[in-house]
């Protein structure tokens, strides 16, 4: 088990969701190993708020392509959801035995949305130096420029290609197998629109990896080089990367014929 440093002064605010043990468990302790993780905001949403992105999503792929949409969440709940639960489980335990429990001082508030009144207020009293959003709520703009120096969030993409949602996923379908990886990026008003710290990725088996196991890797393989980012951040050191000439696109949920398409060509890769 890692001890936690004593030397490191950041403060630091994890949101994230309350059924992801990933980020509320692993991530948490990981944060509290090199900084002064002084509170978590545990996102419970109501059952209304997955109807609101079920309607997004419909809007802005068509009732035809939802149906894809669905058929994929059909595939993945019956072939290959057990299998990533059982390696979630096991991570976890993995992170618990690596990093010692959360300091008692770090507060715990639970809340239906990041952007309510009791997380703004607790972000104003705590005044961390920085904010890692974990979620998948857009932050408004007066919960995100609370932090002394940034609100970061690890999007599972390269930026600005492959912004929105699932940009592993997209990444792999499209065969853009360089860009396959995580961003690290400070929040602004836009989609993943922020200015970037740096790229991770790690040697993913496309074969045997679903793209869930593939976007949570790419920050857990990276841990001690996204530590270092984040002190460079805070003591502003941090050089950003110029992404201004490049394409830039909004991704969705993932289709089950985008699904097939990528592990036809993974198998084709292979032999």
């Amino acid at each position: 088990m890692v001890a936690q440093s004593s030397f490191s002064r950041i403060k630091m605010v994890l949101i994230c969701h309350h059924e992801d043990p990933i980020n509320r468990i692993a991530m948490a302790r990981w944060l509290a190993s090199f900084t002064d993780l002084v509170g978590i905001i545990s996102i419970q949403e109501p059952g209304g708020r997955l109807w609101k992105r079920i309607r997004r999503e419909m809007q802005r792929v068509g009732w035809l392509r939802f149906a894809d949409v669905l058929a994929f969440r059909l595939y993945y709940r019956l072939s290959l959801a057990a299998k990533d639960g059982q390696w979630r489980q096991e991570t976890v335990a993995a992170m618990e035995r690596r990093y010692a429990p959360l300091p008692d001082s770090c507060e715990i508030l639970t809340t239906p949305s990041p952007n309510s009144p009791e997380a703004e207020a607790m972000l104003s009293r705590l005044q961390p130096d920085l904010v890692l959003a974990r979620c998948k709520t857009l932050l408004s703009k007066r919960i995100f420029a609370i932090p002394r120096c940034a609100t970061l969030v690890m999007h599972p993409g390269v930026c600005p290609e492959y912004r929105n949602a699932h940009g592993c996923f997209w990444a792999l379908a499209k065969r853009d197998l360089d860009r396959v990886g995580m961003t690290l990026l400070r929040i602004d008003s836009g989609v993943d629109t922020g200015p970037v710290y740096g790229y991770y990725t790690y040697p993913y088996n496309e074969i045997l990896e679903s793209h869930i196991v593939i976007q949570e890797r790419v920050v857990l393989e990276n841990l001690a080089a996204l530590e270092s980012k984040m002190n460079e951040i805070v003591q502003q050191r941090a050089d950003l990367i110029d992404t201004s000439a490049r394409d830039s696109r909004a991704w969705g949920q993932p289709w089950l014929s985008a699904y097939w398409r990528w592990k036809r060509a993974a198998r084709r890769r292979q032999t």
